[in-house]
């Protein structure tokens, strides 16, 4: 094979997808009106409360936070997130990330002898563990803190919110597994989480959110994928519903994350794809993880017997970013 031809990614989807829920069968309610909506947007908005803004609920984290979720580390075990890398398109990888060989070893002075790749991705789907920072997502037309986005964004990228802005991400993570609480496999997709699952969850496993924590949903996503076989997450997931987002406002979440993307659906709010998106991003200012995988942190959280751990978050720098690809670590 010439090192300068590139290898094109599989085109072979994954084998027999999993039928999608209908939404029929969804539990994502109560329905939600988009008066409701709005008011609930207003009751959570943190608009003018931080500098740097475009931290946003990032602001919260502090040295002594760090140092705080430092000393939550007992066995020191190291649980990786991130799913690998997919080329492979599927209902869930509509965007299939690229990688191919540049350089296999005959480019350059024989010895030592290079091999290089080249990796992209359109990141901000279903097949990709990423972070979103503030830029990414406008409601009504405005970004976090108020800011119009047709001013602040263009085809150069964003000059307010940018995952540059972030940095490394390090502080408490709090898992709520779900399914463990419940004695399930997974939460089938279309299930909501409401405050009172969440409030019933930090009483099942002895956690309690704080200030400045990373809160991580599992679903059992994974694990019902490789069971069942991949289905359109777009259409059906299990997730937030909107009614748990004053409960982590109140808590003071930094970060917000799952093996979702946060939101159920379909969406129980009458014209809005993605309200805890909207609520968590632009009103509140606090970054998301999607897309994570949490099979390994679940098994290693159930034998150590606690669901807090130190978090470590480290997004690319691309200035003027809308997020970017992560491989978050849980340390126990």
């Amino acid at each position: 094979m010439s090192s300068n031809s590139a290898e094109a990614p599989d085109p072979t989807p994954d084998p027999t997808p999993a039928p999608t829920p209908a939404p029929a069968d969804a539990d994502n309610g109560p329905a939600v009106s988009r008066r409701e909506f709005d008011a609930l947007f207003e009751t959570v908005r943190t608009w003018g409360r931080w500098a740097p803004a475009d931290r946003g609920a990032w602001n919260r984290v502090t040295a002594e936070s760090v140092r705080r979720a430092t000393a939550t580390v007992r066995s020191g075990t190291v649980v990786p997130m991130a799913l690998p890398w997919n080329t492979r398109p599927g209902p869930d990888n509509r965007r299939p990330a690229l990688h191919h060989m540049t350089d296999l070893g005959d480019r350059e002075a024989p010895e030592p002898a290079t091999y290089k790749d080249f990796i992209a991705a359109d990141y901000h789907g279903k097949g990709v563990t990423h972070l979103d920072a503030l830029c990414h997502i406008a409601y009504r037309g405005r970004l976090y803190d108020g800011r119009a986005a047709d001013e602040v964004v263009d085809a150069t990228g964003a000059r307010f919110g940018a995952v540059s802005e972030l940095g490394p991400l390090v502080t408490r993570g709090v898992l709520l597994d779900l399914p463990a609480v419940l004695g399930i496999r997974w939460l089938e997709p279309g299930r909501a989480v409401h405050a009172k699952d969440v409030i019933a969850a930090e009483q099942a496993l002895d956690v309690t959110i704080g200030e400045g924590d990373a809160v991580l949903l599992r679903s059992g996503h994974a694990r019902r994928r490789a069971e069942l076989g991949a289905w359109d997450p777009d259409e059906a997931s299990a997730g937030f519903h909107v009614d748990a987002l004053p409960l982590l406002g109140e808590r003071g979440i930094a970060l917000l994350g799952g093996d979702g993307d946060s939101d159920v659906r379909p969406s129980p709010v009458e014209g809005v794809h993605s309200p805890v998106h909207a609520l968590a991003v632009a009103a509140m200012g606090v970054p998301l993880l999607d897309n994570l995988d949490l099979e390994a942190l679940s098994a290693a959280t159930a034998e150590a017997g606690r669901y807090e751990f130190l978090l470590v978050v480290a997004p690319l720098n691309v200035p003027g970013g809308t997020g970017s690809p992560v491989s978050p670590v849980a340390v126990l």
